[in-house]
C-alpha cells in the first residue's frame, strides 16, 4: 500500500523513553530490521544516531525520527517511531518528541530496574495524556530480574499493565512488542466539528480539517537544501509547492520538497494527518524556525497550537575562537548548531585577553562537550572555552544584575549580596549505598526534604529528596554519585529558586596575567580547596620554562593558593675547574640578570595546555 494513502487509523505514533544506557537505540534497530527499512547489508548498530559524536560516545544527542511499513492481521501500519536521548541534559529532546505521539514505550533494564531518568519521562508522557506501555529489556541476561522489576515499574511508576519482555539485542519479543504497540496505542484523531458525528467515517479519512494545523517539532541545517523542518501533521495536509506560514515570525514559504525517513529519505507527495515527515522550503534564514511553532496555510486564520516549554540554559560559559580570523566561521556554526539545538542559547561576549567571541548557555556539562566536540569535528574549528558557571543574581546599591563570569563582576564595595540557583533533587540508590550518598550530598550543601525506602521483592531502594545548589550538581556530580553506588544510583533534578549564598569571583593568575578562560563564580568554602587544586593541575601541565612560572590563585587581591613552575638551568660554572668564588659568583648573577630580561620579553607567553583546560572545565 502507498504511504500516503495508509487511514489514519491504521497510523502509530510513538516513542521510546528510558533512562540511559537502558537499550532505546538497540530496540529501535531491531523495530527497523523487522520492519525491513532497511536490509541486513545495510544495518549497523544506532543506525538512528547519525552525528559522530553519538556514535563515539554511545549516547543518543538528538531524538530521530523514522518511519516503517509493518504489515498486521492483514492490514498495513504505518509506525512513526522516535528514538529519544537518555541523559538528564537532553530532557527537553524527550518533551519535544511526545508531542508528536499518541503512547510511549518505557523501556526498562531488567537487570538495573527503575531509574531516576525513567520516572521524570513517565511524568512527561502522563502530562501529554500518553498511553503507556511498559517494556523489560535485556531479559535474557543473567543478572535479569523481570518479578523484581516489574514490581518496581507498579511502585515506582504506578503502571499496571503487565510489561512485555524483550532482548532488543537478540530481537526476543521485539514482534509481540510491535503487535502490542499497534493493538494498544491509538491512532491519531483530529479535531473535528461538532456536527461531524460518524466516529467510524472519522477514522478513514486521510485529511480532515480545511485548515492545516502541524506542528514543527525539530529542524537542522542542510548546505544544500537549506532549513529542513520536521513537523506532524495534526490536521489538514501539506503538499508539494503549497504556500505555507509559520505563525511566530509571520514567515512566508513553498513547499519544494517533502517525505519522511525509512530511516533512508523517502520522497512523498503529500503528508497528511496523523503523518509525522520533513519539509524542504528554501528556508535561509534561521530565525524564522522556532520549534514549537505552528505551521498552516497561506491566508490562514488558525489559532497556534500550544507549544513547548522553552528550555532555559543552566551552564553558561565563553566560546573564543583562538585564530581571531575565525570570528565569522565561529559565529555561522553557532547559529547552524542552534537550529539543530533551540536549547543552545548565544549572545556576543568580548574579553581583553581572548578577544571578540561568544556567551554561549548550555543545558549541562555534557551538553557543552557535545557542542565543543561538533565545532571541531563538523567545522574543524579550534576554540578556547571559558570556565563554566551558572547564573549568579548579583544585587548591587544600584539595582539587580545576571552574571555567570567573574568579568561582569561590578566593583566589590558596590556589591550587597549575590544569589545563586537552587535545584530539587531525587535520587534513586540500593539501600546499602545510603550513607556514602547522603555525605556526598551533605559535602555540596544539599539541604535533606524527604527520604522514602520502597520495598521490592529482594531488593529494597531509597528514594533521596534533596534541595542543592545548582553549581554543585552541574560539574562532577554524576560521575561521583556512580562511583559510590557502583553504577547504580541515578538522580534527575529541576530548577527550584535562588537562595543567598556566600559566592566570590576566583581569578587564576599566572605571572601575575590573569587567566580569564579559568576565572570562575565560587562559594567562599569551597574556593581555597578548588584555587589549590587548579594551581597543582596546571603546575604539573605547563612546561618549564628558563624562567620560574608562578601560578596563583586569588580573590580580589588576596591570594590563596600558590604553585611554582621550576625553571631549566643550565649550569654555567661547569666550565670553571678553580680560581676565586667570584668568577663562579659573576656567571651566575650574569645568568639571573639574563633570565630577568627573558622574562621581561616573554612576559605572558606561558602555553597551557588544551588537555589541562579541559581537566579544569570538568573539574575532574
Amino acid at each position: 500500500m502507498n504511504i500516503i494513502n495508509i487511514p489514519i487509523k491504521n497510523i502509530r505514533n510513538f516513542a521510546i523513553i528510558a533512562h540511559i544506557d537502558h537499550g532505546k537505540s538497540t530496540l529501535s534497530d531491531r523495530i527497523i530490521e523487522i520492519c525491513e527499512g532497511l536490509t541486513q547489508r545495510e544495518m549497523k548498530q544506532q543506525v538512528l544516531d547519525s552525528l559522530d559524536v553519538e556514535r563515539e560516545r554511545g549516547i543518543t544527542v538528538k531524538a530521530q525520527t523514522v518511519s516503517l511499513q509493518y504489515k498486521y492481521d492483514d492490514d498495513i501500519y504505518l509506525l512513526n517511531l522516535i528514538d529519544t536521548p537518555g541523559h538528564v541534559d537532553f530532557n527537553n529532546e524527550v518533551r519535544r518528541s511526545l508531542k508528536a505521539c499518541e503512547g510511549v514505550l518505557v523501556l526498562v533494564d531488567a537487570s538495573q530496574g527503575v531509574e531516576a531518568q525513567t520516572i521524570a519521562n513517565v511524568y512527561h508522557a502522563v502530562d501529554e495524556n500518553l498511553i503507556i506501555l511498559p517494556v523489560l529489556n535485556k531479559v535474557d541476561l543473567p543478572s535479569a530480574q523481570p518479578d523484581v522489576v516489574r514490581e518496581q515499574i507498579f511502585d515506582l511508576l504506578g503502571i499496571h499493565d503487565d510489561a512485555v519482555e524483550i532482548s532488543a539485542k537478540s530481537g526476543l519479543g521485539v514482534k509481540d512488542l510491535i503487535h502490542t504497540l499497534i493493538e494498544k496505542i491509538p491512532s491519531p484523531i483530529c479535531k473535528i466539528t461538532n456536527d461531524q458525528k460518524d466516529i467510524s467515517q472519522k477514522m478513514q479519512l486521510t485529511t480532515c480539517g480545511e485548515n492545516l494545523k502541524a506542528l514543527l517539532i525539530d529542524s537542522w541545517y542542510d548546505d544544500y537544501l537549506g532549513v529542513v523542518l520536521m513537523v506532524r501533521v495534526l490536521e489538514g495536509a501539506i503538499f508539494t509547492k503549497m504556500n505555507i506560514k509559520m505563525l511566530q515570525k509571520n514567515a512566508f514559504y513553498t513547499v519544494e520538497s517533502l517525505g519522511i525517513f525509512n530511516p533512508k529519505k523517502v520522497i512523498l507527495q503529500k503528508l497528511t494527518t496523523g503523518m509525522v515527515g520533513f519539509i524542504v522550503a528554501n528556508i535561509r534564514n534561521i530565525q524564522d524556525c522556532i520549534i514549537g511553532d505552528t505551521i498552516t496555510t497561506e491566508g490562514s486564520n488558525v489559532e497556534p497550537l500550544p507549544g513547548f516549554k522553552v528550555m532555559s540554559p543552566v551552564v553558561f560559559c565563553g566560546i573564543y575562537p583562538i585564530d581571531a580570523d575565525e570570528y565569522n566561521e565561529l559565529k555561522s556554526a553557532l547559529e547552524k548548531l542552534k537550529l539543530h539545538d533551540s536549547s543552545l542559547s548565544i549572545s556576543s561576549a568580548y574579553l581583553p585577553a581572548l578577544g571578540s567571541g561568544f556567551r554561549c548557555g548550555f543545558l549541562g556539562l555534557l551538553h557543552l562537550e557535545v557542542i565543543q566536540e561538533r565545532l571541531l569535528n563538523e567545522f574543524d574549528l579550534q576554540i578556547t572555552i571559558t570556565s563554566p558557571n551558572v547564573l549568579y543574581k548579583v544585587y548591587t546599591n544600584s539595582g539587580e544584575m545576571l552574571i555567570d563570569h567573574p568579568s561582569s563582576m561590578p566593583e566589590m564595595h558596590r556589591v550587597e549580596y549575590i544569589e545563586e540557583p537552587w535545584v530539587n533533587m531525587q535520587i534513586l540508590v540500593h539501600e546499602s549505598y545510603i550513607g556514602s550518598v547522603i555525605q556526598l550530598c551533605e559535602d555540596r550543601r544539599g539541604v535533606q526534604k524527604e527520604l522514602k525506602y520502597i520495598q521490592s521483592i529482594n531488593i529494597n531502594r531509597v528514594m533521596l529528596i534533596y534541595e542543592l545548589p545548582l553549581a554543585n550538581v552541574i560539574f562532577d556530580f554524576h560521575d561521583k554519585l556512580k562511583s559510590l553506588t557502583k553504577g547504580y544510583g541515578s538522580f534527575e533534578y529541576e530548577n527550584s529558586e535562588y537562595k543567598k549564598g556566600d559566592i566570590v569571583p576566583l581569578s587564576i593568575l599566572i605571572d601575575g596575567e590573569r587567566e580569564d578562560s579559568l576565572a570562575v563564580m565560587i562559594h567562599r568554602d569551597s574556593a581555597r580547596k578548588y584555587g589549590q587544586w587548579v594551581c597543582a593541575t596546571l603546575k604539573d601541565s605547563i612546561d618549564r620554562q628558563l624562567f620560574k612560572v608562578i601560578i596563583q590563585a586569588a580573590i580580589g587581591g588576596t591570594i590563596i593558593a600558590r604553585e611554582t613552575v621550576s625553571p631549566l638551568r643550565k649550569d654555567v660554572t661547569a666550565k670553571c675547574y678553580g680560581g676565586d668564588i667570584t668568577r663562579k659568583r659573576k656567571l651566575l648573577e650574569k645568568q639571573k640578570a639574563g633570565k630577568k630580561r627573558m622574562k621581561e620579553y616573554m612576559s605572558g607567553k606561558v602555553a597551557i595546555p588544551h588537555k589541562a583546560i579541559l581537566k579544569i572545565l570538568r573539574r575532574s
